[in-house]
């Protein structure tokens, strides 16, 4: 068509059509006139070919100083960056004009690529199914998610089978230990069905550190002898090389996009309890496998199979319970009932519990507590643990370490801080302590709490005759049962008259 120059593809269909057409059939075919026709056949250059190079437009604002300053600089430290060198030359030549910038980024990343430094290449692995699975922990601290009102400083662990992609992912309270990774691979390997032949991970940088020696060979032989248990191959990438491990890494981007969808479309990032979060991550791991079931179906079947049993996922000791009715783990203080006072209490430490044995026996499980982020030691209590010799004393808890650590509920917490405002330091105390007791023997925590939070709401103080009033059974609205004495004679009417010999 007249105005509309011809493409370097009309020129190519041109000359194809033209082996088997006449000139004017073939331009008729490739979209030109037949005069096109006749001068591509004297000229058969494309017309990319015959266009005249660009010329500069305006004059070159870096054509005295990129040679002569620039380079240099970049020789001297490749690392550079383009915007650091762009303020260096405004600071050097202020008449240069703020314009430049792209032109210095564009100038130095052409320089880089003829003259710079070589990097580093990435191999791509072939993955066969059944051979690799990786472990790995991500930091999920940026999402604001909350547990009832409470930020939640977490992490996840993530397993990821390299071929079929399967993933397994937990939430974790505390930092990349041992526990936290033997416990939830062997929850990974077991959901699975199998092992890999071989495991990797990031080396455990935050498990290994600030320990000496002897701790890291410990760490070391347990993670080798877990590994081992499910006939798996160790390995770990070199520290601070992240893409080594990049099969894992570059996932743990696609499930935070995920879980950051999740949360937008959820339309709240408040959980009512931990449970309640951690279902939450695992529908969303689990709706991934699903549309990967046919691949990871496959690589099941290439997998070792599991061992008859689990083997240690947790960590062994022994702590004394003092006389303030508990011990110190970790730097956090555990509550205890009195009655072990002197005894000492083989722990097993989880990530997110601890079980205490008195010998053989299993006396209880505890939430696992975590130091403050200052430094100062934490507290995980029970005030029903301590609550009857509190009873005896309750002005220690005026001064008492873990004060608001003993309230289970915000509620009572601020009633101890409406009394003291309120009463005696003496009498505020007596009172708490007594509606903490009538807590604790009524079993009412939940509905006392209430009943604090009204008052709180009110602006009054408690009335304890009143809360033992409607929290103690009234004796006269128990119901009466008479049990009716059957005589034994009525039984003999069950047997009958039969005379036969029972065995």
């Amino acid at each position: 068509m007249p105005g509309r120059q011809i493409t370097d593809r009309q020129m190519r269909l041109f000359m194809t059509l033209r082996q088997t057409d006449s000139t004017p059939v073939a331009a008729a075919k490739a979209g030109f006139s037949t005069a096109t026709g006749y001068r591509t056949e004297a000229d058969p250059r494309p017309p990319s070919a015959k266009r005249a190079p660009r010329s500069r437009r305006r004059p070159d604002p870096l054509e005295h100083i990129f040679e002569a300053e620039i380079v240099p600089m970049l020789a001297a430290a490749p690392r550079l960056r383009s915007v650091a060198i762009y303020q260096e030359m405004l600071r050097r030549h202020p008449d240069l004009g703020a314009g430049i910038r792209r032109t210095i980024e564009r100038r130095v990343r052409l320089w880089r690529a003829v003259h710079g430094p070589e990097q580093e290449v990435i191999f791509r692995q072939i993955h066969e199914p059944g051979r690799l699975g990786l472990s790995d922990f991500t930091d999920m601290a940026d999402f604001g998610v909350t547990v009832a009102g409470e930020p939640l400083d977490h992490r996840l662990y993530h397993f990821r089978l390299a071929y079929s992609g399967f993933e397994h992912a937990h939430v974790i309270l505390g930092g990349e230990s041992y526990v936290a990774l033997a416990e939830r691979l062997q929850n990974a390997l077991w959901s699975l069905g199998g092992a890999p032949f071989e495991h990797c991970s990031d080396s455990l940088s935050a498990a290994f550190r600030n320990l000496d020696r002897d701790a890291r060979d410990d760490l070391t032989c347990r993670y080798d002898a877990l590994c081992a248990h499910y006939r798996m191959k160790p390995s770990r990438n070199n520290a601070g090389i992240a893409h080594e491990n990049g099969v894992i890494e570059s996932v743990h981007g696609h499930l935070k996009r995920a879980v950051e969808d999740a949360l937008l479309l959820r339309a709240s990032r408040d959980f009512a309890d931990l449970p309640a979060y951690r279902h939450f991550i695992d529908e969303i791991v689990s709706r991934h496998n699903t549309r990967h079931a046919k691949l990871i179906d496959a690589e099941r079947a290439k997998l070792n199979r599991l061992p008859d049993r689990r083997t240690e996922d947790y960590e062994a000791t022994v702590v004394r319970v003092t006389s303030s009715s508990g011990f110190t783990l970790r730097k956090v203080f555990y509550s205890v009932p009195s009655r072990l006072v002197g005894h000492r209490l083989r722990v097993r430490l989880y990530d997110d519990r601890l079980d205490l044995f008195l010998g053989a026996t299993e006396l209880m499980t505890l939430p696992r507590g975590r130091p403050g982020a200052n430094g100062k030691h934490g507290h995980v209590v029970d005030y029903r643990h301590v609550i009857h010799s509190l009873r005896r004393k309750p002005m220690a808890l005026l001064g008492l370490v873990y004060r608001d650590q003993l309230f289970p509920r915000d509620a009572y917490r601020r009633t101890f801080e409406v009394l003291i405002e309120a009463l005696a330091d003496r009498q505020a105390c007596r009172l708490m302590v007594e509606i903490l007791a009538l807590a604790h023997e009524r079993a009412c925590e939940g509905e006392l709490a209430a009943v604090l939070q009204v008052d709180l709401d009110a602006r009054r103080l408690p009335d304890l005759g009143a809360l033992r009033a409607r929290f103690t059974p009234d004796p006269a609205s128990l119901p009466r049962v008479d049990v009716a004495v059957v005589p034994l004679e009525a039984y003999q009417a069950l047997l009958g008259d039969g005379t036969g010999d029972f065995a």
